[in-house]
């Protein structure tokens, strides 16, 4: 008898499975190939994030990477890309990394970096779900690997000041998504009829995009005036997940929306708080400021596969 395997992930909302992209992608796969995965989520636990997620535990075996996963899942004859040919594989691995390249830095902006969705959707959602103390210190640092991680792939020459590299990362992934429209087409997946490893990339990307409600959404616009992309996302909601499409929660939605907004105040107030000590912290003659080392260190401390840099 197989070993039971164990995913631990993000949780979801607005009718998705999860809202964290890595997450979304790992549990679309284990679907498509049949895996047969105990789902634990980070949903109002007391369990506070150790290390990324998701994390796949197989007896005494632990992944903590997206790729590492889906390998390890064929390598339990769990294989969603059993029929495609060489070339189809060679594509495949092609449209991840423009998905890395082109879609990753204005998702990660979307979520991460634009106020007014951080402040408002982003921040509230994950404190509500990581144990405190640390609800109120890791969004900001999941904050801040964000901006570091667009600014070590977009910051450079000719693209000095911020909203230059904003402007850019949007004219990416808009490009991204038309490309991708126009590969799909008619057809149900990327290959046919049966879904794929790209297509649960293309699904943990596209989704989150898709459903959370934020205030700022110039990429979800762009989005939804590609109806086949978000058809996508609706079959693989309905057909694997049977979750609803609506882009809501499906009950206790007004319920949850006020305790967000007493969330972020409460989270703001303390987080201005921990903000005030960092200063104070910095000024402090024990604690000289330092150089720029975070983006040498993210720069030379995380591998450069595709799918290892997939979200804070």
């Amino acid at each position: 008898m197989a070993a039971p395997m164990e995913l631990s992930c993000w949780g979801g909302d607005w009718g998705l499975p999860s809202l964290h992209p890595e997450s979304l992608t790992v549990m679309a796969y284990a679907k498509f190939s049949g895996a047969p995965l105990i789902v634990n989520t980070i949903n109002n636990s007391w369990r506070a994030p150790k290390g990324d997620l998701p994390v796949l535990v197989s007896e005494d075996i632990v992944i903590s990477q997206p790729a590492k996963i889906l390998n390890f899942l064929r390598k339990q004859k769990y294989n969603a890309d059993y029929d495609l040919s060489a070339k189809q594989g060679a594509d495949t691995l092609a449209y991840i990394a423009l998905l890395e390249e082109k879609l990753l830095p204005a998702l990660l902006h979307t979520f991460w970096i634009e106020a007014e969705n951080y402040c408002s959707v982003t921040k509230p959602w994950f404190s509500s779900r990581i144990a405190f103390p640390l609800s109120l210190y890791l969004p900001g640092k999941m904050s801040r690997e964000a901006l570091n991680r667009i600014l070590l792939t977009k910051g450079g020459p000719p693209l000095y000041s911020l909203s230059e590299v904003e402007a850019q990362i949007y004219r990416d992934a808009k490009e991204c998504l038309n490309l991708l429209s126009k590969r799909l087409g008619t057809s149900q997946f990327f290959f046919g009829d049966t879904p794929t490893t790209l297509d649960a990339f293309v699904f943990g990307f596209l989704a989150p995009i898709y459903k959370v409600c934020f205030p700022r959404v110039q990429l979800q616009e762009h989005l939804k005036q590609l109806p086949n992309l978000c058809r996508f996302c609706d079959d693989i909601l309905t057909c694997y997940f049977r979750l609803t499409v609506s882009g809501h929660s499906p009950a206790g939605q007004d319920t949850a929306d006020a305790n967000l907004q007493k969330l972020t105040q409460l989270v703001n107030k303390e987080s201005n708080l921990i903000e005030k000590m960092d200063d104070n912290l910095r000024k402090s003659p024990q604690h000289p400021p330092r150089k720029l080392t975070t983006l040498k260190l993210a720069a030379g401390g995380e591998e450069s596969s595709p799918m290892s840099r997939l979200s804070p």
